[in-house]
């Protein structure tokens, strides 16, 4: 197994230390080496000597070259990096600069351990997947090269372990995204606010392509940093939206669906940025639709106010949301799959653990459109109280 070579910038004089001491077994075996310096410009000498770095773990405020001076430089370099930036605690001002430059994640102050080993071991797996995309994709065209590439990158930040609270058995929770032809903006993510609350979100981006897939990953990043300091969905959505809106040249925009799951009571709070409304099917009761026009999407009006919903997961009660690629999908015959097929579907399934619904739905979806190629993107996500 080759080693793999991380570059620590930093100049906090114990940081050294205590990645040595978290990394110790991975030192020994010889799995990771680490090689450190304290500021941006012993980082850039670093990198022309050594061509087997492709990690980079940096903090932003440095003395002679701050970490956002450094991405600006890395791109200099003919070569693949993932670089995690370390960042006090709410700068979302430095974080949004530094993704925009080409960091791909970000930790804050004080160092979570245990979350910095879970972030650069994701870092590894996604330099590993980008790599080996590249090498499979030399032979094509620079443009399906581009498309390739931000595919693997799309697909590489959904969710593919569907745990969050490993020893919490009350609720479940699953979600799949099938892309179309070229890479898009749709996306689902959760993530665990604390021991009793789990974040959860879904969108899709305005437009196709390479620019949708970039917009969206930056949308996933930006949602997820307000989300750990805000009191509420609709107070995420606000910040997340005003980040959105500032130079967006582009003019692109994500509509999105953001919820707080409490774990232990099945309450929801929720809040909807023009998204489609998710579907809540009852137990007992049929089906409701949440949020329904409601809100506007990310990333058009800077100082837009979201309306917060709640609602309450009672013992085998499921919450299903999707994006527009699942009921506006079109046979030969260009009829749309539409929302009534969509919840007739979901009522006709028998219930059981959550992948079972959603090859349910896209079974019948595919059954609909046979052989017609997709238009969009589809991403399901659900969520099922158990007890």
């Amino acid at each position: 197994m080759k080693t793999t070579k991380i570059l620590v910038v930093d100049d906090e004089p114990d940081i050294e230390l205590l990645i040595r001491q978290k990394f110790a077994k991975q030192i020994k075996s010889k799995e990771l080496e680490f090689l450190f310096v304290s500021n941006g410009t012993a980082a850039l000498n670093v990198l022309y000597r050594d061509q087997e770095i492709h990690i980079i773990l940096t903090d932003i405020n440095m003395p002679e070259m701050d970490g956002l001076v450094l991405l600006s430089h890395l791109q200099d370099f003919n070569r693949i990096f993932k670089t995690v930036i370390i960042s006090a605690y709410g700068d979302m001002s430095n974080i949004r600069k530094a993704m925009n430059c080409g960091a791909s994640d970000f930790i804050t102050k004080p160092i979570d351990f245990k979350d910095l080993e879970t972030t650069i071991f994701y870092a590894i797996e996604q330099y590993i997947a980008l790599k080996k995309a590249i090498e499979d994709q030399q032979t094509l065209s620079n443009l399906q090269s581009e498309l390739a590439i931000a595919g693997s990158i799309q697909k590489s930040i959904i969710p593919h372990q569907f745990n969050p609270f490993p020893k919490v058995h009350s609720f479940e929770i699953y979600g799949t995204m099938i892309p179309a032809t070229q890479v898009g903006g749709d996306f689902f993510d959760f993530f665990p606010l604390d021991e009793q609350r789990l974040g959860f979100v879904i969108g899709d981006v305005s437009g196709k392509g390479i620019p949708a897939a970039l917009f969206m990953s930056m949308t996933r990043v930006i949602i997820r940093a307000t989300a750990l300091k805000a009191s509420s969905p609709e107070e995420c959505l606000v910040e997340a939206n005003r980040l959105l809106c500032v130079d967006n040249e582009a003019c692109m925009f994500v509509t999105a669906f953001y919820g707080i799951y409490h774990v232990d009571s099945g309450l929801i709070e929720c809040a909807n940025a023009g998204h489609n409304p998710p579907i809540l099917l009852k137990s007992n009761d049929g089906e409701t639709m949440i949020g329904r026009n409601q809100g506007v999407p990310l990333g058009i009006l800077p100082d837009y106010i979201y309306t917060k919903n709640q609602l309450m997961l009672q013992k085998e009660d499921t919450l299903i949301l999707y994006t527009d690629g699942m009921i506006e999908a079109r046979n030969s015959q260009q009829d749309a799959y539409g929302e009534q097929r969509f919840t007739q579907d979901i009522e006709e399934w028998t219930p059981g653990p959550l992948p079972t619904l959603t090859t349910h739905l896209l079974d019948h979806l595919a059954k609909f459109t046979q052989e017609t190629p997709p238009f969009d993107d589809v991403a399901l996500l659900c969520i099922r109280q158990l007890e």
